[in-house]
């Protein structure tokens, strides 16, 4: 039985090790026809307010996608990632119609590669109409219920898959030990085991066994690292963390996450030691 366990196992890596093989040999393909300046377009990311009509933060309403703002975006810029909403929840049938504009642009002119789109949906889908919403991430937490947790991360990815948005920023999996900052109700508290529990629920609730379900969305782990601690208190300023803290308490929340499968991680806006 052990031996069949093995070979069953040593069978089903080796399946993995082929498609991400294949998948990387695409990438590499589409990247071989690339300029450097349509690689550097992959790596940025600009709110939706650069392509919608209006000025950045006073944006015209209703809102609307500006086709020249996009087509500076895609044609010029090779622009790989989009983000957020307009400042308030827009429908699902607008959602679409966002999403339809970018990516027809996107795959049809350009670097011919989809813009992955974006979302805080940290407590439920609030940038949709009609979504479920759900407490923050510290009350959550006080249930002591990773079940009821991975449910509502699990409603969370239905609606904001069903808006037409892959990916989801969230869970934060900083930890809440400094009393001056100002973003306590965004973690799942201070206790290291509780974080990496409902940090893992929230994972498995989001992506399910496979996050390219219609109804799954990629999450987002942040902010990695030490952003929770700064030593002034105020949000995205400097941390100086021993190292054995970084080890002990802000590094595994991650670390649990990776293994449960995330798909991506957001960096610390901030430095931490130095860096």
């Amino acid at each position: 039985l052990i031996a069949e366990a093995c070979s069953e196992k040593n069978h089903n890596q080796k399946e993995v090790t082929k498609k991400v093989s294949k998948t990387e040999s695409a990438i590499d393909s589409i990247m071989n026809t690339m300029s450097i300046e349509q690689k550097i377009g992959q790596m940025t990311q600009v709110n939706i307010d650069v392509i919608s009509k209006g000025e950045v933060y006073n944006l015209k309403v209703p809102h609307e996608i500006d086709s020249s703002k996009l087509d500076i975006a895609v044609n010029k810029y090779y622009v790989g990632s989009i983000l957020n909403a307009a400042g308030y929840p827009f429908s699902r049938e607008h959602w679409k119609k966002i999403i339809t504009t970018i990516q027809k642009k996107a795959t049809s002119q350009g670097s011919k590669v989809p813009i992955i789109y974006g979302i805080d949906a940290i407590h439920g889908a609030n940038y949709t109409v009609g979504a479920t919403l759900f407490p923050q991430q510290i009350a959550l937490a006080a249930t002591w219920n990773p079940k009821i947790v991975e449910n509502a991360a699990s409603i969370t990815a239905y609606d904001v898959s069903a808006s037409g948005i892959p990916w989801n920023f969230s869970p934060v999996l900083d930890l809440a030990r400094q009393p001056l900052w100002g973003r306590f109700y965004e973690t799942f508290g201070e206790d290291v085991h509780l974080a990496k529990t409902m940090g893992k629920a929230f994972v498995k609730g989001y992506q399910g066994n496979d996050a390219k379900h219609p109804h799954k969305v990629a999450a987002c782990l942040k902010h990695y690292v030490g952003y929770s601690f700064p030593l002034s208190g105020k949000d995205r300023t400097p941390a100086w963390i021993p190292d054995r803290v970084l080890k002990e308490y802000f590094l595994p929340t991650f670390k649990t996450a990776v293994e449960e499968g995330a798909m991506s991680i957001m960096v610390n806006s901030g430095e931490v030691n130095g860096i």
